[in-house]
């Protein structure tokens, strides 16, 4: 079942998860415990970096949930897939290795959802459309939607784009801060993969990048007294690290650094 709904790759230390299930790549509940296992495969793989989110194809990364299967679930089934898909995508969130989601067709409702729980969202030019647009169907974007689309849009543009149904193109959600970068359809996934190269050994200290995200997502929810305790305790434990002795000896010897990834 993982193998269909959720492809698994190593590629030079960059982990892609691709969601496969055609045409639309619309997940389920199935779907959503084989992205979990694969999170936790990419999280205790000590040889992958990066984690890289996509979908099948090139016309959709995910067009969210699956309208006819939730259309099936009883009330108490749709609460308990709407709980698994939070903790999934939180797991995802929390991992503490950079995660990037590569949008390489039309990312709307869940789908977009699931690319909000990534640090980055690289998206294909002229590759499709995003937004939240649940309202129509009588509901509220309910995996993080609310949540994540506020942190990033600030609360008056995010309650404009989820009440209105609002989608747009990649071009202007770039514009705006929802999107990271639009890269260039020719090579799309080469041209993530190099991103994405660029934060792993030996070019990054990838234990260093993986405390910075830590100290962002968890310690910027916390008063900032403890979000100081947080960012001390980990910087305590990259000062212990084989990656900071190199960091430090490298640039005191004038010469870049190779980074081990320890």
């Amino acid at each position: 079942m993982d193998v269909e709904l959720v492809r698994y790759e190593v590629r030079g230390g960059v982990a892609w998860l691709t969601l496969e299930d055609p045409p639309v790549n619309g997940y389920s509940h199935e779907m959503m415990l084989a992205l979990d296992r694969r999170i936790l495969a990419a999280r205790m793989d000590e040889s992958v970096h990066v984690l890289v989110v996509t979908g099948a194809g090139d016309k959709f990364f995910c067009a969210g949930a699956s309208i006819a299967k939730l259309q099936a679930m009883t009330p108490a089934f749709k609460y308990y897939f709407c709980l698994h898909a939070n903790e999934t995508l939180l797991r995802l969130e929390h991992t503490p290795k950079l995660t990037i989601a590569a949008l390489n067709g039309h990312c709307v409702g869940g789908g977009l959802e699931v690319a909000l729980a990534c640090d980055f969202r690289l998206a294909k030019q002229d590759g499709g459309k995003i937004g939240l647009p649940e309202v129509a169907l009588g509901v509220l974007p309910g995996t993080g939607g609310t949540q994540r689309l506020t942190r990033v849009l600030g609360p008056t543009r995010a309650l404009d784009w989820m009440v209105t149904g609002k989608t747009c193109d990649f071009a202007e959600a770039e514009r705006v801060g929802l999107v990271s970068r639009v890269l260039p359809a020719a090579d799309f996934a080469a041209q993530v993969q190099a991103f994405a190269q660029q934060f792993c050994p030996p070019h990054k200290a990838s234990a260093a990048v993986g405390a910075i995200k830590r100290s962002v997502q968890t310690g910027g929810a916390l008063p900032l007294e403890s979000g100081l305790a947080l960012e001390r305790e980990l910087q305590a434990k990259l000062f212990a690290s084989a990656d900071c002795k190199i960091g430090l000896e490298a640039f005191l010897a004038k010469k870049p650094a190779a980074f081990t990834g320890q």
